[in-house]
């Protein structure tokens, strides 16, 4: 599927924790109801069979609602189940390397923390950049934060898009605006709610007035 800067402006990111074998899907339906315009799996746990078959499904169910698929960290299992792309951290394949061995048309994302990261990545060949934490994460703890003048450098340092994440909410993305941000990754403020669709719709709304005001 093609890439367009647009796909970015509610970037949901599944959660296991959130979930069991039986509601997966139907939590990944219930998002896309609502409005979500990209998805990326994360697994770290399956084995790579696995992944790759619970890919396919879930790309299957994403594309029908014309959202693209994105894997996280896996290489293998994007390009094997047929996915739309793959978002690599800091520390996980080198964006180079990976447009060499995917080639053009398929989405790279990569995580920056810094103007640095950004411009290294862009040259690389990186669609988009993740940057973040905003705020404290529920899903990851650890992770190192950023402020939003950071996050305002990064997307000035860059043509590519680039997408906040790091504990967003409907209600603390108001701190964002004129971050020059395109949109918000988000996982427990989807995924996490009781009526995951409602909350979607509730986001989408925010994140709109935030990045098209």
């Amino acid at each position: 599927m093609h890439f367009q800067k647009e796909r970015l402006l509610l970037y949901a990111i599944t959660n296991r924790r959130t979930t069991d074998e039986k509601a997966f899907l139907e939590q990944i339906r219930d998002a896309l109801e609502g409005g979500i315009t990209l998805l990326q799996l994360r697994e770290k746990n399956l084995e790579e069979a696995a992944f790759i078959e619970e890919a396919r499904q879930v790309k299957a169910l994403c594309h029908s609602y014309g959202v693209p698929l994105i894997i996280n960290d896996n290489v293998t299992v994007a390009l094997k189940s047929g996915a739309d792309g793959v978002h690599v951290g800091i520390d996980d394949a080198p964006v180079a390397q990976i447009r060499s061995r995917a080639g053009k048309g398929f989405i790279i994302g990569a995580t920056a923390k810094t103007t640095a990261q950004a411009k290294a990545a862009e040259r690389a060949g990186a669609d988009y950049l993740g940057s973040g934490a905003l705020f404290p994460s529920p899903t990851k703890r650890a992770a190192i934060r950023i402020t939003k003048e950071e996050l305002n450098a990064i997307c000035a340092s860059v043509s590519i898009p680039v997408v906040a994440i790091g504990g967003i909410t409907r209600q603390n993305i108001m701190e964002l605006k004129s971050g020059g941000m395109q949109g918000a990754a988000v996982v427990s403020a989807i995924f996490a709610a009781r009526d995951i669709r409602q909350a979607t719709i509730e986001l989408k709304a925010a994140v709109t007035s935030i990045v098209h005001p």
